[in-house]
C-alpha cells in the first residue's frame, strides 16, 4: 500500500465509489462529513464536531510512526462525485508488516447500507496484496455500530485500552471516550 491509492469499488447493489488520496481541496467536504457524522464524533471525542477535528486528522500520528507512512483517503460517489467517506491509516505501524486505521467514517446516509464493509474489504485486499499481515483499529467504548462493523470484517475486539493524557501526538479531550482495540490478521495474497 505504498503506491498512491486510486481505486473504484462497486458494491453489491451496483453503486460505484472512488477511493483516492485526500487533497487540500477536499478539506471543506471532510469538515462537512465530520459535521454530518456528529454522532460518531461526539461518541469518540465527547464534543461536537469542529475545525480541530480536521486538524487532528491531518496531524495526529501515533508515537513511533513515520509521517511518510500516514495516508488519508477519501471516498466519493463515482469519480468526482460528492465526498462521502474518509479513512485515516498509518502504514508500517505498529510493526513493518502492519497498518493502523485511526478513522473510517462514512456519511450517515451510507450507514447500514453495506457500503462500509465493501470499501473496507477492498482496502484490506489491497493491504494483503502489498504484504500487510495485520491491521489494527479502535472503536469508542459503547459505539455499537463500530463494533458491529469491525466484527463484520472479522476483526477481533481485544478490550478497552487505558486512556492517557495523550492520544497519538495530541492531547486527549476531557470528554473523550476510552477506546476498544481491534485486530485483524490478513491472509497473505496468493
Amino acid at each position: 500500500m505504498t503506491d498512491p491509492i486510486d481505486a473504484t469499488i462497486t458494491t453489491a447493489d451496483g453503486r460505484r465509489y472512488h477511493v483516492r488520496e485526500a487533497e487540500p481541496r477536499d478539506e471543506p467536504e471532510v469538515l462537512a462529513l465530520f459535521e454530518a457524522g456528529s454522532a460518531y464524533v461526539e461518541a469518540a471525542t465527547g464534543l461536537p464536531s469542529g475545525p480541530a477535528d480536521l486538524q487532528s486528522l491531518y496531524y495526529s500520528l501515533p508515537p513511533g510512526a513515520d509521517w511518510q507512512d500516514k495516508r488519508i483517503l477519501v471516498l466519493t460517489e463515482g469519480t468526482g462525485g460528492p465526498l462521502v467517506g474518509v479513512v485515516d491509516a498509518v502504514l508500517r505501524f505498529p510493526a513493518p508488516d502492519a497498518c493502523a486505521v485511526g478513522l473510517f467514517l462514512l456519511h450517515p446516509s451510507l450507514w447500514g447500507t453495506r457500503t462500509g464493509p465493501a470499501v473496507a474489504a477492498a482496502l484490506l485486499e489491497r493491504a494483503a496484496a502489498s504484504g500487510i499481515g495485520r491491521v489494527t483499529a479502535t472503536v469508542p467504548v459503547g459505539w455499537e455500530r463500530g463494533r458491529r462493523f469491525l466484527s463484520s470484517l472479522s476483526f477481533h475486539l481485544t478490550g478497552p485500552v487505558a486512556r492517557g493524557p495523550a492520544t497519538a501526538n495530541r492531547s486527549t479531550g476531557p470528554g473523550e471516550a476510552a477506546v476498544e482495540k481491534a485486530e485483524l490478521l490478513l491472509a497473505p495474497a496468493p
